[in-house]
């Protein structure tokens, strides 16, 4: 499955001129590509889609998302696969 995940921006960095950051998906920390959304800051939270974060939402939208995809099982599915793909944890 590939769901879109909410994580919390841990850092901002430029690679060969391409905005991205590590995003925390509940342990498991990801290299994101940020260009899409420039006003993104640590500590704010995306909604992450293969790679790319693609939208901004707040704290508590994210966390209830995050709990919806754990009650229906999906949650660990998703990072599971993160971490199969190389994800930090």
């Amino acid at each position: 499955m590939c769901l879109a995940v909410p994580g919390r921006v841990e850092s901002i960095f430029n690679d060969h001129g391409t905005r991205m950051g590590r995003v925390n998906f509940g342990g498991v920390i990801k290299e994101v590509c940020l260009a899409y959304l420039p006003d993104l800051e640590v500590g704010d939270y995306t909604i992450v889609h293969v790679g790319f974060a693609i939208s901004k939402l707040d704290e508590d939208s994210a966390l209830k998302t995050l709990q919806t995809f754990e009650e229906l099982g999906l949650l660990e599915d998703e990072l599971q696969e993160m971490r199969d793909l190389g994800g930090e944890s």
